[in-house]
């Protein structure tokens, strides 16, 4: 996404997808784990979702079900990332 912060200055500003794995579900709502860190998801555009599945959330709504394979892959890249 391009931003414009001033008259002359344009910014890329990106956003990071953190794989999230569905721990438990109950009335639409998932409780997901990301890395140790659990936060609620609506369900609603995922209606096929199901315990253990990995999905990626945005805006309170999980909405996309991720390979495992791939996600282990990026949760190890991610893991891997070294931070200056």
């Amino acid at each position: 996404m391009l931003v414009r912060s001033s008259w002359y200055e344009l910014r890329v500003i990106m956003c990071l997808a953190i794989p999230g794995k569905i721990i438990s579900i109950k009335d639409k709502i998932a409780d997901i784990d990301f890395g140790g860190i659990k936060r609620k998801a609506g369900l609603d555009l995922l209606p096929a979702a199901k315990i253990g599945d990995y999905v990626i959330v945005h805006a309170g709504f999980a909405i996309q079900i991720l390979d495992t394979k791939d996600a282990k892959k990026t949760l190890k890249m991610l893991k891997n990332i070294k931070i200056k």
